[in-house]
């Protein structure tokens, strides 16, 4: 499943087929300055709630440049038809279209280079990660508006209680903190099982947890670079298992729980730890059981370092549309006000400026972990395929479900294997 597409699920912002005028132009990213001339149109395609993260940048744009921007929301299964649709026909009814990045080698030919965008300047603002997703063939192709990660968030309540850090400093030896090795991670989620409590969850409904634990193992997440399937190899193996042993220490049912079975879990208080995507430490509801009970820290290594898989969407511009020019100012405008988008619903950027520009605020506190996470020298972005949302949804979820239920681990990734091979053909 996408990620986006989940997130937008907890996000409640947005609506459908929503048109509004505002604004876009901007500086400092290179490429096309406002010239002063009238009032133009950009129409601008995004999935449902993606205009929340966008409409700060449309309206300071429309102070600097006047150029108005109509805005087209879509559900995200719509959004990708329509834009299949249209890229297919050569016809576009839009000049700028925000897109998941699993589908940019989907669409990498429909898209033109906006390599202008990509100064030194800009490149140091953007997550390693993202930079290289976004080069695609040689040529940048899409901007990142806003991007995501999982990091650890724990109940602060239970970790600063006396007695469980009397009781836990008793029975491990060390003193109960956030973790930093996935050792620690395992004794704090032994020990928080217990009284109907859990120390963790597990989510066998979701891919992304158990890739991010095989690029911590040194380890090319499904296919490597040539777009071989190394889904069986040794570190592959090693996530796995170590992923399926925290089943002990969540709550039953491990193969149903998915992103929102996780986060009311934890929500309810139910566990006192979970990876989860950084915007939900800011979605807490405040009548929430752990409200104002919550710290974040950012996900753990293994041996190759921190890693995460970040869930960054891409501005893009079509071949097809008639307004280039117009369209290169609004995506380079979403750069310059990127930090725009942290006052959204959502609140979500991409530039590590701007997130580091409220890490420091009171309630932004997941903010470095997210940085130090998406900064993690393993953190990569999922394999550019235009396969891969179908081999998410009918190789690696149906894995995990039987993973997390008690299959063989070599059975299971040695078919995964054989699957994924045939899917490629």
């Amino acid at each position: 499943m996408s990620t986006r597409k989940t997130i937008n699920r907890f996000a409640t912002i947005g609506g459908l087929c929503t048109a509004v005028a505002l604004a876009a132009t901007g500086c400092g990213a290179g490429g096309p300055t406002n010239s002063g001339s009238a009032a133009s149109t950009v129409n601008v395609l995004v999935e449902a709630g993606g205009h929340a993260e966008l409409t700060g940048v449309a309206e300071q744009c429309k102070k600097d440049a006047g150029i108005d921007v109509n805005f087209v929301e879509l559900p995200y299964d719509g959004m990708f038809n329509r834009l299949s649709s249209e890229f297919s026909s050569g016809n576009v009814s839009f000049d700028v279209a925000a897109l998941d990045s699993v589908w940019l080698p989907s669409f990498k030919d429909a898209v033109q280079p906006i390599d202008e965008l990509f100064t030194d300047e800009a490149k140091k603002d953007i997550f390693p990660a993202l930079v290289k997703e976004a080069n695609v063939d040689g040529h940048f192709i899409g901007m990142p508006a806003w991007t995501n990660a999982e990091i650890i968030l724990f109940r602060t309540d239970l970790f600063e209680d006396a007695a469980n850090k009397n009781g836990f400093k008793a029975k491990y030896g060390y003193d109960l903190a956030a973790p930093t090795t996935w050792q620690q991670y395992k004794d704090i989620s032994e020990f928080f099982t217990k009284d109907g409590m859990y120390g963790t969850d597990v989510k066998g409904g979701v891919e992304t947890e158990w890739l991010a634990h095989v690029l911590q193992a040194g380890s090319p997440m499904v296919l490597d670079e040539n777009n071989n399937v190394v889904i069986d190899n040794a570190a592959h193996k090693e996530a796995l298992d170590f992923y399926t042993s925290l089943t002990s220490y969540a709550p039953p049912g491990a193969a149903q729980v998915d992103w929102a079975a996780a986060q009311n879990l934890f929500n309810q208080g139910k566990t006192a730890m979970t990876r989860f995507w950084a915007h939900a430490y800011r979605q807490i509801p405040k009548d929430a059981p752990v409200a104002g009970k919550v710290g974040a820290a950012p996900m753990i290594g293994g041996s190759a370092g921190v890693a995460g898989v970040p869930g960054p969407w891409y501005l893009t511009v079509p071949k097809a549309t008639k307004n280039a020019d117009n369209a290169k100012k609004f995506v380079k405008c979403a750069y310059d006000y990127n930090s725009l988008g942290i006052e959204s619903s959502l609140g979500l950027a991409s530039r590590i400026s701007a997130f580091e520009k409220y890490q420091d605020k009171s309630g932004y506190e997941s903010f470095g972990p997210l940085i130090t996470t998406l900064n993690g020298k393993a953190t990569d972005t999922r394999p550019a395929t235009e396969k891969w949302q179908q081999i998410v949804d009918t190789v690696l979820v149906p894995l995990l479900q039987k993973a997390v239920a008690g299959g063989d681990s070599t059975a299971l990734l040695a078919d995964a294997k054989k699957q994924i091979q045939d899917l490629l053909k």
